[in-house]
């Protein structure tokens, strides 16, 4: 059953993608399993730091966590009707060196889904890391949609997804998106 590697594009505690990223994960087929990963720790990239000594640490532990799962699954914000710095800063570092990209990026599957607390639901972060993850070689899957507006509203101050509609749509897209990725690790093999 595939594994998935889960990604929130905040650092905030009380964050409503890492909420949504731990619904997700709660709300898996049997089988399939989300692996919370983070980007907490990774520094903005810097070319001269990347010569000096490599990649850091953080990013070093990510991308094994990547490689070693079947898909992969962003929980992003939308910051400024667009992607979040702190995420793409952390792609930008796993795609580093160029050469590495395969094992990493190549034909991976990827979800996409995210919270905010405003109307727009993420849907022009989420549209925005298209163009990104067709760059890298991934495979996104476009079965379903996640895009929770008025997240305040939808977890309750635990952190808990309370919204039952919510709930039913994020069990729904992930059961797809798992199928999506046990396709795809099939029809690789």
């Amino acid at each position: 059953m595939p594994k998935i590697v889960g990604l929130s594009g905040s650092l905030r505690r009380g964050s409503f993608n890492s909420m949504l990223l731990r619904a997700a994960a709660a709300a898996v087929p049997a089988g399939t399993t989300i692996e919370i990963a983070t980007i907490r720790g990774i520094p903005l990239y810097d070319a001269d730091l990347e010569a000096a000594s490599g990649p850091p640490e953080a990013v070093t532990r990510l991308k094994e966590q990547i490689v070693g799962a079947d898909g992969l699954l962003l929980v992003t914000p939308e910051y400024n009707n667009s992607i979040p710095g702190v995420l793409k800063n952390a792609v930008d570092w796993l795609s580093r060196p160029g050469a590495g990209i395969g094992p990493i990026f190549s034909r991976r599957p990827v979800g996409i889904m995210g919270a905010t607390p405003g109307a727009g639901g993420t849907l022009l972060s989420q549209a925005a890391w298209l163009s990104v993850l067709r760059t890298l070689g991934t495979q996104p899957w476009f079965g379903g949609r996640v895009t929770v507006s008025h997240a305040g509203q939808v977890f309750d101050s635990e952190g808990k997804l309370q919204d039952a509609a919510v709930r039913a749509q994020v069990e729904k897209y992930v059961a797809g998106f798992a199928q999506f990725v046990e396709r795809f690790k099939i029809g690789a093999s």
